[in-house]
């Protein structure tokens, strides 16, 4: 893909590009904790998106797609929302623009096998390649954490997703064989190694795209915010579902009506789970990591409602299996992936056998990819990378 990318470069523009490599994101568990203000466990992962960019002395912006076959221009003195993928650069160069940077024109090319609506944060890997060629080509001296905050304002401000900041986070910040434990209040992380040579981490796709998780993770947000407001009225503490306790959302469970009461129980079991998560790793103990990861599902299922029938069927499937430490619904809902623990040697076996059975139940073939746990966000001078 790095020598595709480069080769097109040349083809449309005639330069030699500089090539940056962003990684799609996996979370382990911590779902729908970020925007309360709680801990999320994710990792980057080796589905990328690569750019070639390169400045072109001009005010306007060109872009071509490789998947996607397409080019579009825009200028620079009207940088404004449009539908589309072109609507995550555009975002990356307004928040740019909004914290004072003059950027130049540049031309890029971006290609990339991040499966668009699995859960895998493509949008993200999008916004991070793009702020970190820029950071590069224009000199900015951004650190990882500020260009991560740029992204998540692009992905508010432009498409409209009120997102926390865990996939820009991962996006940026990934290590090899390495989770990180980030904590999205203060914004202090850190690494646990996910090193178990006899298991891999496995991605089932529905094959369902999940259209309404924009519109609905924006939902669960001023749900979320509303059980807080209630329970600050009792406890002006209270900042975030971070802060509440089981017992103080227990009180305000008739004001706030039974449905906001099953999304903030969520929340606050899912940030204790999160919580408890990284010390099991340490252990090397991931049974008991697996059995969180089946709560967390079936909390996103019953309490959060976000899950759909096939990411349920899929969970069920995988608890049938000897073989899957722990299985569950990954990324905004409602469709994607779900994420698997297995056994190394049984890969081939628990492959087929979701293969399967799924298309038996729904009559939709899934996707499954097998993945590793690889560096985040990288700047690599058009040298090729080891796939």
């Amino acid at each position: 893909m790095v020598q595709q990318v480069s080769q097109k470069f040349h083809a449309l523009f005639g330069k030699t590009p500089l090539i940056v490599s962003s990684p799609g994101r996996i979370n382990l568990i911590g779902e729908h904790t970020d925007y309360n203000n709680g801990f999320v466990m994710p990792a980057a992962i080796d589905k990328r998106i690569v750019y070639g960019v390169q400045l072109n002395g001009t005010q306007t912006c060109t872009a071509h797609a490789v998947y996607k076959n397409e080019t579009i221009s825009f200028s620079l003195d009207q940088v404004k929302p449009t539908p589309g993928w072109i609507n995550y650069l555009l975002g990356v160069v307004y928040e740019l623009q909004q914290r004072g940077y003059v950027v130049p024109g540049f031309d890029c090319v971006v290609d990339g096998d991040i499966p668009v609506g699995a859960g895998l944060s493509s949008s993200a890997a999008v916004e991070g390649g793009l702020v970190m060629a820029l950071n590069e080509l224009m000199g900015l001296g951004l650190s990882r954490i500020d260009m991560a905050l740029i992204g998540q304002k692009a992905e508010h401000t432009f498409p409209g997703v009120l997102c926390g900041i865990m996939d820009q986070f991962a996006n940026l910040h990934g290590r090899k064989d390495q989770v990180i434990l980030l904590d999205c209040r203060s914004l202090e992380y850190q690494y646990f190694p996910f090193q178990f040579p006899d298991y891999k981490i496995v991605l089932c796709n529905t094959m369902v795209h999940h259209s309404l998780a924009s519109s609905e993770y924006n939902v669960r947000r001023q749900q979320c915010e509303a059980g807080v407001s209630a329970i600050q009225a009792l406890h002006p503490g209270v900042l975030s579902l971070r802060d509440a306790t089981l017992e103080q959302l227990q009180a305000v469970r008739e004001q706030v009506g039974e449905e906001v009461f099953q999304r903030c129980q969520f929340v606050i079991g899912e940030i204790a789970r999160t919580q408890e998560a990284g010390p099991l790793l340490e252990k090397g103990n991931l049974p008991a990591f697996g059995k969180l990861m089946y709560e967390t599902h079936e909390g996103l299922s019953r309490d959060y409602g976000v899950s759909s029938p096939e990411l349920d069927l899929l969970v069920e499937l995988a608890r049938l299996r000897p073989e899957v430490a722990g299985a569950r619904m990954m990324g905004g809902g409602f469709g994607g992936c779900t994420i698997n623990l297995v056994q190394s040697a049984a890969v081939p076996g628990f492959v087929a056998y979701i293969a399967d059975r799924y298309q038996q139940e729904t009559g939709k073939k899934p996707e499954v990819y097998v993945t590793t746990i690889q560096d985040g966000t990288t700047v690599i001078h058009g040298k090729a990378l080891q796939d």
